[in-house]
């Protein structure tokens, strides 16, 4: 069964990012789409036999309220590095590929964390991730999300988001959790 997509119409000209290929384009106030995916803060839209990724910053132009910042815990329940990754964990849930409704964890595409303290008391995270296919230009765009959504964390000092294609990505790396969701249980 193919989810529901709700048609909207941009109501200004925006930019957008293409999916896979991440180049830029802009789509002038008028233009006729279809919300697919409306997760992680930003909206995935199909237009004119395309899929775009809309920031949530510029939800106006299809005439939805910016949508507010994916929670995660405001302080780590354990201060120390296990406490702090538990809560880098927690956020990268709230990451999402553009194409696929199931975030980054849950999709496998997460192969390392490492929190590292720094002198001054805060932490360094280090994160290695891939993508589903090699080609895919939204590599960038789904690196600096995570990056930012790291540095907004209290104690984290700095995040570095490498992607990485060694393992290659397979459908066997998803959780259990996002194969039933995605039907393929």
């Amino acid at each position: 069964m193919r989810p529901q997509r709700e048609p909207v119409v941009t109501q200004r000209a925006v930019r957008v990012e293409c999916i896979p290929d991440g180049r830029p384009a802009d789509l002038p106030a008028g233009t006729p789409a279809q919300i697919t995916q409306a997760l992680g803060g930003s909206f995935t839209l199909w237009v004119e036999g395309q899929l775009m990724r809309l920031r949530g910053a510029d939800a106006d132009a299809i005439g939805k309220p910016i949508p507010s910042a994916p929670v995660a815990p405001a302080e780590p329940t354990d201060s120390g590095p296990e406490g702090v990754r538990s809560l880098v964990w927690q956020t990268l849930k709230t990451c999402y590929d553009p194409e696929i409704p199931v975030d980054i964890v849950e999709l496998g595409l997460v192969y390392a964390c490492d929190v590292l303290p720094m002198d001054d008391g805060r932490f360094r995270v280090a994160i290695q991730m891939t993508l589903t296919a090699p080609g895919c230009g939204m590599g960038e765009g789904l690196a600096q999300d995570v990056k930012k959504r790291l540095e907004g964390l209290p104690g984290i000092h700095e995040a570095r988001v490498e992607i990485v294609f060694d393992p290659p990505w397979n459908q066997a790396m998803m959780s259990d959790a996002a194969k039933l969701q995605l039907g393929f249980f």
